[in-house]
């Protein structure tokens, strides 16, 4: 069987390794000249920055891979666990370590804000059993195959499902737990992991923290675009063949079946068509000719939030900033009504700022470092962006040059940017947004596209914009239900 892929992010690179070692023909078409989707790298001025996503965890999905082909993960693919997941930054001056040991991390809370250990640590017991509900059924399998629902793990996450606390948001779970403001901040914060409001989002997303306190945060050796490097590599190894600068420009049909692909007005014919492109444009624009094929309501969605990203070149270091760092708004309801409602920028971001040359020195020169610093912001609905961006920049140096005692601005030796509207255009993500859709509301997260079509014979899609989610844990899952579901129909007995 010809598998042809459409796409080069983590989920389309997964996606081909499995149907590789199933041993399947793959070949992959790639817009851009490089892969990786958002999980790429550039250089620039002496400075390397990982491009997108800087938070690494569940890293068995990545050697799951290694070891389906046969090989020891830890030959091609190195990481090493964060003692220290996050500092986190208020504007009260309350600094605040997230330890990777619970019992560590209890105890900070307790120092810092006064909630109980034991608080603590039923908040993250609560986490660990939503995950335990949801992870075999929601996150492993696909939700829009019968067989999913005749297993007995189905019929016990179905009688768990009070457990998940679907029917509040998570900032009213959060704040029931919890009387410091300051740790109801810092667990409403989670929301951003998959682009949503905790003020919308439904409780069921307290289950990210169990993620990275019970599996842990880690940092790839080479940084995050090795994670990409090292899966390419593999791919490579096993057959699969990339084809980069060849944007897809049609999904071709035959009576309702896919068959292939128009590539540069070249036809590629293949048995079954996987699109790791964001499902909006992946019906609009290459299955644009059929119209009545669209699933409406799903392409009419809320997007997840964006992202505005700079990335500073600093002409120092800094001691007292970790590989992850945050800066808390002082109004964080405000702050994600800006995002929300009014579809600007709060004029007190939070701020995220990743600092890979701490694990990695070669990522800066001298005595200097890398900053990659990110706010959230509303995906592009048109806003006036260049007016929006000018202001965020002057916030965000008011704010850090605040906190950290330096003027930053004058640090800055090295610039890029990336926006709403360039994150659309480098990655075909509809509206920048970073995650497809958003889980703003109580079964969101139920309501992704399926990983097949339901009209569309051979037909089938990876990545973040279709079931399970955003990120890169969810991708590589989604890789594995998609190659699951292939084998299925295409095996001797279907």
């Amino acid at each position: 069987m010809k598998a042809l892929i459409i796409g080069s992010g983590i989920a389309g690179i997964a996606t081909a390794i499995r149907l590789a070692v199933q041993g399947h023909q793959v070949e992959v078409f790639e817009a851009n000249s490089y892969p990786g989707g958002k999980l790429s790298e550039f250089e620039q001025d002496g400075f390397r920055f990982d491009a997108g996503p800087s938070l690494f965890t569940m890293p068995q999905y990545v050697d799951e891979l290694f070891t389906l082909a046969g090989k020891n993960p830890k030959d091609f693919f190195c990481y090493q666990k964060l003692d220290k997941v996050c500092r986190y930054f208020y504007e009260d001056g309350t600094q605040l370590n997230a330890y990777a040991d619970t019992e560590q991390f209890a105890a900070e809370v307790s120092n810092v804000t006064g909630e109980p250990v034991a608080s603590v640590k039923k908040y993250l017991a609560n986490s660990a059993t939503i995950y335990n509900i949801t992870n075999h059924v929601f996150l492993e399998q696909s939700l829009h195959r019968l067989k999913t629902f005749l297993s007995r793990d189905t019929a016990k996450s179905v009688l768990g499902l009070p457990g998940i606390d679907a029917f509040r948001t998570m900032h009213k779970a959060n704040a029931g737990y919890f009387k410091d403001d300051r740790l109801v901040q810092f667990y409403d914060r989670y929301a951003t992991y998959n682009g949503s409001n905790p003020y919308a989002a439904p409780a069921t997303l307290n289950v990210i923290p169990h993620l990275e306190q019970h599996y842990g945060a880690y940092f790839p050796v080479g940084g995050m675009f090795s994670i990409t490097s090292s899966l390419v590599k593999l791919a490579e190894s096993l057959g699969v063949i990339f084809h980069y600068n060849s944007k897809a420009d049609e999904i071709l049909l035959d009576d309702l079946k896919a068959t292939g692909l128009k590539v540069a007005g070249n036809v590629i014919n293949g048995d079954v068509i996987i699109s790791n492109m964001d499902v909006w444009f992946t019906y609009q624009r290459l299955l644009k000719s059929y119209p009545g094929l669209f699933p409406k309501r799903i392409l009419g969605q809320e997007r997840s939030s964006s992202a505005l990203i700079f990335y500073w070149g600093i002409s120092r270091r800094f001691p007292e900033l970790d590989l992850h760092n945050i800066f808390f708004s002082t109004d964080y309801k405000a702050e994600f009504d800006h995002i929300w409602k009014d579809k600007n920028i709060f004029h007190d971001p939070t701020i995220y700022l990743n600092i890979s040359c701490k694990y990695k020195p070669d990522d800066a020169p001298g005595r200097c470092e890398n900053w990659f610093t990110m706010i959230n912001v509303p995906a592009n609905v048109g806003q006036e962006w260049d007016t929006l961006i000018a202001t965020a920049r002057e916030n965000i140096l008011k704010k850090l040059t605040r906190i950290l005692g330096d003027d930053i601005e004058s640090l800055i030796v090295s610039e890029t940017m990336l926006d709403p509207r360039r994150i659309q255009t480098k990655t075909s993500s509809y509206q920048g947004s970073l995650y497809g859709t958003s889980s703003n509301s109580r079964f969101a997260a139920f309501l992704r596209h399926a990983n097949k079509s339901s009209k569309i014979e051979n037909l089938y899609f990876c990545g973040g914009s279709v079931h399970p989610g955003g990120g890169i844990p969810l991708c590589l899952l989604s890789a594995k239900i998609v190659s699951g579901w292939i084998a299925d129909d295409f095996s001797p007995t279907s």
